[in-house]
């Protein structure tokens, strides 16, 4: 499915080419094994590297983002940094996109591992939190959890979802498909 190995000296093409080669098959639901959850966090670790190498110093704060122009061709691929409370948009070997978000708190975490997109709808309620919105809602786990629209102060304060800035999580939404693979990592 992955493949990460250490690329240090090597090309940002081939960087990216390791840590999210996709394989022919389609990804299943949720792999949340500790093999994934490594992978997950070796993906993260290769975002932060190319995040400098596209946008420099730049860095977007709660509630920003940052996308970058032209067209990028290829499977876009979500890598979610729970530390870094950063989410970054791939497409191919290409880093497009990053993302203040809001991950979950210690009591509901966000769950690690690889995952795909199961659903989306462009407004959905949660049903287990007071019919909260859930804009531009892409659920990746059996359990509800998802990327969508929502507060976004810079730190963990969700219930499990991973929160994304308004216009971030639109384009988002434009861009990826039912399928679409979600890294989550610490």
């Amino acid at each position: 499915m992955f493949a990460f190995k250490n690329t240090r000296g090597r090309g940002l093409a081939a960087a990216v080419a390791c840590a999210l080669m996709l394989s022919a098959t389609p990804a299943a639901a949720s792999i949340e094994t500790p093999e994934a959850k490594a992978e997950a966090s070796d993906a993260v670790a290769m975002a932060r590297y190319h995040m400098e190498e596209v946008f420099g110093e730049k860095r977007p704060g709660p509630g920003q983002y940052l996308w970058r122009k032209g067209a990028f061709e290829g499977e876009p691929t979500v890598v979610v940094s729970i530390s870094d409370q950063l989410a970054y948009l791939y497409r191919g070997d290409s880093l497009v996109a990053v993302a203040a978000i809001s991950t979950g708190v210690d009591e509901h975490p966000t769950p690690t591992g690889i995952f795909s997109v199961l659903m989306k709808k462009p407004l959905h309620r949660s049903v287990k939190y007071d019919n909260a919105p859930m804009p531009f809602m892409q659920m990746f786990d059996q359990y509800g959890t998802a990327l969508h629209a929502g507060p976004n102060p810079g730190r963990r304060a969700s219930h499990g979802c991973v929160r994304l800035p308004a216009e971030f999580a639109k384009r988002l939404y434009g861009v990826t498909d039912v399928g679409a693979t979600v890294m989550i990592g610490a």
